[in-house]
Order: structure tokens, then C-alpha cells, then sequence
């Protein structure tokens, strides 16, 4: 009997734990159906392009957990990283700052538009547990960020879609945009269903004065047990004057070319760089793909993130840009290399120093 019950504990516990805001909801009712008639669903989740096995057929779980505990000492930079100055006052021209990891905003035709906020100490459910980010990286609270008109969502994983960051940036902001069925975690955490709008690849919505257009992209969903119930994109952003491809995750497909081809070339392309290792080569760039996808995407400037905040692969903390750096020179790239929190100008200052290497 004490052993049933403690089962039953166990079991209870485990339900409220997952019953969790934190968790988000999966899509149901009218949304579900709409997820059902997308041609990328099929067989109860949305499926890439091209088949995308999480791992290689020769490698197991058991075997990347082995790895994962061991670690990397060089992991995390060992001193405090430096950041740049903000300047959020609205803008006509195009003005970025970039936060570390995928998080970043646009100011271009007086519009703020903020991607992938996450600025909470961890990029997990719990905040007591995970991977901590880098010293330096906490320079900025969401309550710091200016009034924001669109929010822009790739993916509901954890280091995209930030419980935390959410909650305290809702009231500020006008209208959220994300991939089909991320809709239903936010209606779950008070935001309004008339504020939400969610695309489908190649799907694209007019707002205001910019369009924006979704996108396929090699990667995966889930903030449960259950995969790829919601989608994941990249998109285009088109403003008055400038043509940029946010990339959000992906591994390397041919959706690049494809996408190049059709709408590029596009003035500049942010792309993840980081967090890559070769028992999951499908789902992120390496950094001499992300060269390649640039110049797939017919570039003109190429911009990365996904890395500098958080240690989420087994590489050293720099590896990333270094790597890219040198496949940048030499297929004659143009890179952009801002420091965290450094506000530029596109059309003007375009920063290209390597300040990786004062650290």
C-alpha cells in the first residue's frame, strides 16, 4: 500500500509538473484542423523537406548522453563578455542590435519588430536548471526594450520561445507573428487571439507598412514529449527599402537555394551559427554551411546568431565564429560581426571587428 501510493505521488506530481504554463499548450480545436490541411503535415506532426533523422542511424541516444555529461571546459568563456551601446529611438533607416543567441531587433520605417526574444537566465522550463548564460550577457532587461509592433517567433523551442520573456513583454507589444500552431502557447499565456497571427510555409501577411512572408526550414518543434506538433519557419522580411531573410533554425537543405532563386538577392541574411555538433547534422549549420547558405540565398551581407549566450552544443564557446570567419574570407563574404548589445545602422556602420578575440 505505502508503495501504490507513493506511485500515485509520483504520477500526480509528474502531471501538474507538466501542466506547467511553462509548457504551453498543444493546438486544438479550429487551429488543429487548420495544422491537419497543411501538405507539410502528415502522419500526426509537420515533417521537413527532406527526411531529417534527429540523429545519425550508427549513434544512440545512450551515446550523445556520454558525450553531453563529459562536457566542455571551453564551453562557456572564461571572462565576461563586453557589450555595445543601445540606441532604440525609432528609426527610418535600418537599425539592429543584437542580443546574443537568436535574439534581435529591427528598427527600420519607424517600426520596432523584436525576433526571438530570450532573456531569461536559462533557456529552459525551469530556471533552476540548464545551462547558465555567459557572464556579460544579462545587460538588458525586456522592461528596458522600447514599445515593440511586432514580435516574430520561429519555433516554440525553449531558446526561441521564452516563458519568462513573454510575460513581460506582452503588455508592449502590438502584434505577434510565428509558425503555425506556436499560436496556441501564446493564447495559453493571456495574449489575445486578435494580436496573434501564424503562418504556414510560403504563406505571408501584410501589416502595416511591411510584409512578411514564411518559409520552409530543416529543424524540429516541441516543448514536451511530443515533437513537431507546431512548425517551425524562416521569413522574409520586406520593408520599404531592404530585403532581409531571417533564417531562424535550420540544418543545411536545399531550401536555401530554392529560396535564393526565387525572392533574393536579399540585402542581408541573418543566420544561426552555433550549437551545431556532427551527432545532430540535419537540424543546425555548421559554420561553413551557413557560408554556403548565404551564398545559396544570394546575400549581399550575412549576419550570425545562435551563438555568444548560451552553451547549448559541444564546441567552445568561440568556435563558431571562428570557423565562420574563415570560410567567410575565404568565399569572399561579407560578414557582420556586431557586439552584443551594439546598435548599428545598416546603411552606415556595418561592424566587422573581431571583438571575440579581446575576451
Amino acid at each position: 500500500m505505502y508503495v501504490l501510493l507513493v506511485l500515485i505521488g509520483i504520477a500526480v506530481a509528474i502531471v501538474i509538473v507538466l501542466n506547467l504554463p511553462v509548457f504551453g499548450k498543444s493546438p486544438r480545436g479550429a487551429r488543429l484542423e487548420r495544422i491537419k490541411k497543411s501538405p507539410n503535415y502528415r502522419d500526426g506532426s509537420f515533417q521537413n523537406q527532406s527526411l531529417t533523422p534527429t540523429l545519425p542511424p550508427d549513434l544512440s541516444y545512450w551515446q550523445v548522453l556520454k558525450k553531453v555529461m563529459k562536457g566542455n571546459p571551453n564551453g562557456s568563456p572564461k571572462r565576461v563578455l563586453p557589450h555595445g551601446k543601445q540606441h532604440f529611438e525609432r528609426s527610418e533607416d535600418l537599425k539592429i542590435t543584437w542580443f546574443g543567441h537568436s535574439s534581435y531587433l529591427i528598427q527600420v520605417d519607424g517600426a520596432n519588430i523584436l525576433v526571438d526574444p530570450v532573456f531569461s537566465k536559462r533557456p529552459s522550463p525551469f530556471q533552476f536548471i540548464g545551462t547558465v548564460q555567459f557572464k556579460g550577457t544579462d545587460f538588458i532587461r525586456p522592461q528596458q526594450l522600447p514599445p515593440i509592433d511586432i514580435l516574430l517567433l520561429t519555433h516554440d523551442h525553449y531558446d526561441h520561445l521564452d516563458y519568462g520573456s513573454i510575460l513581460q513583454l506582452k503588455a508592449k507589444t502590438k502584434h505577434f507573428i510565428t509558425s503555425l500552431g506556436v499560436g496556441e502557447h501564446l493564447e495559453h499565456w493571456g495574449i489575445g487571439k486578435e494580436n496573434i497571427s501564424e503562418l504556414n510555409w510560403k504563406e505571408e501577411l501584410t501589416i502595416g507598412q511591411f510584409r512578411l512572408k514564411a518559409l520552409p526550414a530543416r529543424h524540429f518543434s516541441g516543448r514536451k514529449f511530443r515533437r513537431n506538433q507546431t512548425l517551425w519557419s524562416s521569413f522574409i522580411l520586406f520593408t520599404e527599402k531592404h530585403k532581409l531573410y531571417l533564417g531562424g533554425d535550420s540544418g543545411y537543405d536545399h531550401h536555401f537555394r530554392e529560396i535564393g532563386m526565387q525572392y533574393g538577392p536579399f540585402d542581408l541574411a541573418i543566420l544561426e551559427c552555433g550549437q551545431y555538433n556532427d551527432m545532430w547534422p540535419l537540424i543546425h549549420l555548421a559554420p561553413e554551411e551557413v557560408i554556403t547558405a548565404a551564398i545559396d540565398l544570394k546575400a549581399k551581407h550575412l549576419m550570425p546568431v545562435h551563438w555568444g549566450k548560451y552553451k547549448l552544443a559541444l564546441h567552445d564557446w568561440d568556435e563558431p565564429i571562428r570557423r565562420l570567419t574563415a570560410a567567410a574570407e575565404a568565399q569572399q563574404v561579407s560578414l557582420i560581426t556586431p557586439m552584443l548589445g551594439e546598435t548599428f545602422n545598416f546603411d552606415q556602420n556595418l561592424p566587422q571587428a573581431p571583438w571575440w578575440l579581446m575576451v
